[in-house]
């Protein structure tokens, strides 16, 4: 069975070392001792856990068929006269959108605001992970 330590958990999630550890003091994420005294997440607990947090997107999404939402800081806005770059980081990912111009100026996004990205594809590539 595939087990990760914390912080790789924490990189998995997109969250610190702390915040794993207290959602496993709290009993949110269960965890174990390995044979050296560190806390261990089984990965079919850890990826129960991950579908938990997915499956409570942002309050303030409203409904919609997209499941893929990433949640972050804008870090780059490019504007020409027609349309606009919007670059989000996401946690340890970042997300690039290309929209119109006026979207971008309705929605105020600016270097520093938070966004959501919403993701809705037909063709996903996986590929294993090194």
């Amino acid at each position: 069975m595939t087990t990760y330590r914390i912080g790789e958990a924490a990189e998995l999630l997109g969250v610190s070392v702390d915040t794993v550890r207290r959602w496993i003091d709290g009993g949110r994420l269960a965890a174990e001792r390995d044979d050296h005294g560190h806390r261990t997440v089984s990965g079919v607990d850890l990826a129960r856990f991950a579908k938990s947090l997915a499956d409570d997107p942002d309050e303030d999404a409203g409904r919609s068929s997209a499941r893929n939402r990433l949640r972050g800081i804008v870090t780059a806005v490019t504007r020409d006269s027609v349309m606009a770059q919007v670059d989000i980081q996401a946690g340890p990912f970042r997300v690039v959108s290309l929209m119109s111009r006026e979207a971008v100026d309705d929605l105020g996004l600016e270097v520093g605001s938070t966004a959501v990205a919403v993701i809705k594809s037909t063709t996903v590539v996986v590929e294993r992970a090194r």
